[in-house]
């Protein structure tokens, strides 16, 4: 039995410290924040427990399924039909199916097929090393030419990405097309899950089985030194100056915190953390009197709004009488509206919801909520993969992964489970985690990567 620290209680620490004490290890994990659950924690909203920020469920997602089932909430799923919505030129119109493609008023006929079949073989694409050193830009434009990519794209990367638009790797966007397209009842309908209770039920689910396992969650407590001798590890420091003996840690928080949190680390392995890009979120959570619109999803392509989307959640998870939109703004933490005062950020937003919808009327605001996060999307340029060290670190005992090494998936509940329970396996002498879905891992799929990591690893 080995003592293992766990850093950060969001969705993959939760699932490392799982698994670990599943697998008879001693586990304490580490939080910061005075609540567990990362992007996944909930906020109480005048009676309405719902996540800070958004999380819905794929049909691919089996590794949420398969730990649901272990955890005995496996009836906890809730599916449900959805659709998507674009809100260009000041109107509406559906989108995400081929019947909405074909009446989309503002792309012509041969637009129109490159699109569509740009989208259809996405959700069959396996292979995808030829994506990995191109921008997604180069991708779409070279399928569909520049208009489809001014049209419906552009602004969506230059509001989400801001300078690093035109730096985003076309494998990312391609893995994040296919998982969407293959969430659907059928080809004409999309179909969206939620976790009854929202993501908090899965999460207090965990916490639970690691505490019935002998584990135990410390929240409010920062770790700010991963304790190294000799090149192996030894535990932890909090912020209280308490030391607390470990043989190994799992990192699961943002690697911009790694190379002040662990001196011992080589330089070299101190670059690779450093060069990787997060930009933050301002996420708005808004409880209104009436309907956005009949979609789950909106995509916005107005010059004059600067907002990518939003979200009617409640079309996905029924929030009784009321509805739930998110409205999220990524953005640098440099960028100034980071620095808006709430108040000024909730009245930019509400006049873009009021757009889509102008019988919105401010009286139909019944609460909002705001929250900030510094480190939530990585940006993922060509050659990505070449970026990540690997998750075993040269330091004995010591993992450090965080949303980053899911590449090329984007952000997930599920890749988090996933890789979270990877990075315990490997303590009881399983196979190291690489980060990649498993499907991604066979060497025709990206050659490049794995030999490059199988380098690095010895």
């Amino acid at each position: 039995m080995a003592r293992v620290a766990v850093l950060g209680a969001g969705a993959m620490g939760l699932a490392a410290a799982y698994q670990a004490a599943r697998d008879g290890h001693e586990v304490a994990v580490f939080e910061a924040a005075p609540f567990p659950g990362g992007m996944a924690a909930h906020f109480d909203f005048d009676g309405l427990s719902i996540e800070r920020f958004c999380h819905f469920i794929c049909r691919a997602d089996e590794p949420i399924f398969d730990l649901m089932d272990e955890l005995g909430i496996g009836d906890r799923m809730r599916w449900r039909p959805c659709s998507i919505g674009y809100f260009a030129e000041g109107s509406l119109h559906p989108w995400g199916d081929p019947l909405s493609l074909l009446r989309f008023p503002h792309l012509g006929p041969v637009s129109k097929l490159r699109y569509g079949l740009l989208a259809l073989l996405s959700t069959k694409l396996d292979a995808w090393d030829a994506l990995e050193n191109r921008t997604a830009r180069e991708w779409i434009t070279r399928w569909c030419g520049e208009r489809v990519y001014d049209q419906l794209w552009k602004q969506l990367f230059e509001l989400k990405f801001h300078e690093y638009a035109d730096s985003v790797s076309a494998a990312w966007l391609w893995r994040r097309i296919k998982r969407m397209g293959q969430s659907g009842r059928s080809l004409l309908q999309g179909e969206f899950g939620h976790i009854e209770g929202g993501s908090e039920t899965l999460v207090k689910a965990l916490v639970c089985a690691i505490e019935a396992r002998g584990g135990v969650v410390r929240l409010g407590m920062p770790v700010t030194d991963v304790l190294v001798f000799n090149g192996e590890v030894r535990g932890v420091r909090t912020l209280d100056g308490a030391e607390h003996a470990a043989d190994h840690v799992i990192s699961t928080v943002p690697v911009a915190s790694v190379s002040g949190m662990v001196p011992a680390l080589p330089e070299d392995w101190r670059r690779h953390y450093e060069a990787i890009v997060n930009i933050g979120v301002v996420c708005l959570v808004f409880k209104l009197r009436r309907s956005l619109a009949p979609y789950f999803w909106i995509n916005i392509a107005e010059p004059d709004l600067e907002i990518p989307g939003l979200i009617e959640f409640s079309n996905l998870r029924p929030a009784g009488n009321e509805a739930i939109v998110y409205v999220p703004c990524y953005m640098p933490a440099s960028n100034p509206r980071w620095r808006w005062p709430d108040e000024a950020l909730v009245n930019w937003a509400f006049s873009a919801l009021r757009r889509v919808n102008p019988a919105l009327r401010p009286d139909d605001l019944l609460g909002v909520q705001v929250s900030r996060l510094r480190h939530a999307q990585p940006i993922c340029p060509p050659g990505f993969t070449g970026m990540l060290p690997p998750i075993q670190t040269p330091i004995a005992g010591l993992q450090i992964a965080d949303t980053c090494f899911y590449y090329p998936e984007d952000r997930g509940l599920s890749e988090s489970i996933r890789l979270g329970r990877e990075m315990a396996v490997a303590i009881s002498g399983g196979p190291p985690a690489l980060g990649l879905p498993p499907a991604l891992r066979d060497g025709s799929k990206c050659g490049s990567l794995t030999a490059w990591r199988a380098d690095r690893r010895h």
